[in-house]
């Protein structure tokens, strides 16, 4: 018999179907010479301190750092876990061959694997590799599999991110907790976890010790369109309110005139397709989604075979995903009025670079919908809005880029002897307009954006202005204010993460920074979580705020490696590079026991007798 695992019953059971192996067991599922069993995730995971150690068992400060000399796998104290596991120890000793039908990445690599080391296989095994759950995807999987061999550095890239969280996890913790913790109190300490609650802290002291500065923007309304005096750069305005009234009075009855008209044409493209975290960021903005939320709709979407495998950080697909278009695209029903334009020119899908591109794809391509038509039936209205956010980037990729028509008019009011700032004798000013020439893809989002958006991005169209053309205007002065940053939201945040602290805009940087961001894209949402979890912080409206013991947490701890986004991007980056052959294991958890020991050393020679308050449940 050859034995198949897959990572969940209901993963099991459509391959089951595929495999024609329809005879319930019991545990497994059998028929035409498979037999087919599934895990419920981790039913192993590291052994406890206690069990490498007697002397490990009670917390002290002089047993720190506690690094084993091996580590080992332990099944989960479940008694679910431990019956599963008896039924696949049981099949796997007495399999012909295995196909480990895990979840295709770096955590489904792992699950696997221990679970068929502490069940003690022996025979040959393959692996079974897919991005979709359909039919189709399951039966091309079957018809490429591949030695497992070819896929030892994921699982080594996937171990020493298990050691090295629980390496750090398991002393840092310890120490912080004896060393600044009061009644009982448990200060949980990560490797990710810390550095994204210190980006929290630390916007949170950049707003509270934000000292506004009050400036004064001069503007002037001629012809119904409001022009704003440009300043040298860096400068928002006048720095004194008596300074922008020189040049207001100076001004006031002196005529405007037009010194230049541009006009430029430009093209916008559509939105990239999704990856797991630009899918979170925007079911957050749109619907206040949480990660963990976002993370849960999309993975039953995939698991209802509707959607593609979720844990994804790329948003390009591979060529071979190419021909396989037009079948998505026609399962799209409810959609036909906006593919109908795609399918009635006669001529191919269009393919671009900015879709399709191999070098930008290595285990996952982007989150796409499937072949698979969606009935109003199947999914619930969370699903539906996070569905209809995939599958309109997914037509959208195939607009061409909406085309507009940006206008910039500059004008002047001369005023001999003005010496009011940086202005002696002319005041320039500037208004900007934007005309949708063609909307393209835009056509997609019409009513789908936020009031927010919409404001950003109002259209504003200018009249016919001349160069020369001179006439009266209303200048006007306005006071205003610097505001202080703005707090994180989940949005935010998972974009901080991604980019290990550096906000960015441009898809193009965003893509080279990934590289060193913290946390994968399928374990960020449970971070966050267990930032609540732990009342390190809060939730008010739809921003996040560090609470008292949050922000003191972070306020002691001295070592850099333990709380900065960008030291421990450098780690994330370099288990990338484990998992591409690029970076040597055994070197990776050597400087991770040289860092945790310094840690501890570093630690222990504090004499500042500070404490961390309890948290407030």
């Amino acid at each position: 018999m050859i034995v198949c695992i897959a990572e969940k019953p209901s993963v099991a059971r459509d391959i089951a179907n595929v495999l024609g192996a329809t005879h319930d067991c019991g545990g497994y599922l059998e028929g035409n010479g498979y037999q087919v069993t599934w895990t419920f995730g981790h039913l192993c995971e590291l052994k406890e301190p206690g069990e490498y150690s007697p002397l490990w068992r009670s917390w002290s400060l002089a047993q720190l750092p506690m690094i084993p000399q091996r580590f080992g796998i332990k099944l989960k104290d479940d008694k679910g876990v431990e019956k599963q596991f008896s039924v696949i120890e049981k099949l796997m000793q007495a399999a012909e061959g295995i196909i480990n039908c895990g979840d295709a990445g770096q955590e489904g690599e792992l699950i696997q694997r221990w679970v068929m080391q502490k069940a003690g296989a022996k025979c040959p095994v393959q692996r079974l590799w897919i991005s979709s759950l359909t039919e189709e995807a399951i039966r091309e999987g079957f018809q490429t599999l591949k030695d497992q061999r070819e896929y030892q550095s994921l699982y080594e890239a996937g171990l020493c991110r298990a050691i090295g969280d629980w390496t750090l996890g398991m002393n840092a913790t310890r120490l912080y907790t004896l060393k600044y913790a009061q009644q009982r109190q448990v200060l949980s300490i990560g490797r990710v976890q810390t550095p994204t609650l210190a980006l929290i802290v630390n916007r949170q002291h950049e707003i509270d010790n934000f000292k506004p500065e009050t400036y004064w923007v001069l503007s002037t309304v001629y012809r119904e369109t409001t022009f704003t005096a440009v300043m040298e750069e860096g400068d928002r305005g006048f720095k004194t309110q008596e300074e922008g009234q020189r040049a207001l009075d100076a001004i006031r009855d002196l005529p405007f005139t037009v010194t230049s008209v541009e006009k430029k044409a430009g093209r916008e493209a559509a939105p990239r397709l999704f990856d797991l975290t630009s899918l979170q960021v925007e079911c957050n903005k749109r619907y206040s989604y949480s990660a963990e939320q976002t993370l849960q709709l999309i993975q039953s979407l995939y698991e209802k075979k509707v959607a593609t495998y979720p844990r994804v950080d790329t948003t390009f697909l591979p060529d071979d995903v190419y021909p396989k278009c037009p079948q998505i695209l026609a399962a799209l029903t409810p959609y036909a009025g906006f593919i109908q334009p795609l399918t009635t020119t006669g001529k191919p899908l269009p393919k671009t670079k900015k879709v399709f591109d191999n070098s930008k794809v290595t285990d996952h391509h982007a989150i796409i919908p499937t072949s698979v038509p969606v009935t109003t039936a199947s999914l619930t209205d969370m699903e539906k809005r996070v569905y209809d956010l995939i599958a309109r980037r997914f037509i959208g990729a195939f607009y061409p880029d909406c085309r507009f028509e940006q206008t910039t008019v500059l004008g002047e009011v001369r005023s001999e002897g003005l010496h009011a700032g940086t202005f002696d004798d002319v005041v320039p000013f500037r208004a900007t307009g934007k005309r949708i020439i063609d909307p393209a893809w835009r056509i997609l989002w019409e009513k789908k954006k936020t009031d927010e958006e919409l404001s950003q991005d109002e259209e504003r169209t200018l009249p016919a202005f001349k160069k020369g053309e001179s006439g009266t205007h209303e200048p006007s002065l306005t006071e205003k204010q610097t505001t202080p940053p703005k707090p994180y939201t989940e949005a935010t945040l998972l974009r901080a993460m991604e980019t290990a602290g550096k906000l960015v805009d441009d898809d193009e940087l965003r893509d080279a920074l990934k590289e060193n961001g913290i946390g994968r894209p399928s374990t960020r949402a449970a971070i966050i979580e267990t930032l609540f979890k732990r009342n390190y912080i809060r939730r008010v409206r739809k921003s996040l705020a560090p609470t008292p013991t949050g922000i003191e947490l972070i306020g002691l701890i001295r070592e850099e490696l333990l709380k900065s986004a960008e030291l421990t991007g450098i780690w994330e980056k370099k288990l990338r590079q484990i998992e591409r052959h690029e970076y040597d294991a055994k070197t990776f958890i050597e400087e991770l026991k040289q860092m945790v020991s310094d840690i501890v050393m570093a630690v222990l020679q504090d004499n500042s007798n500070r404490r961390v308050p309890v948290a407030a449940q």
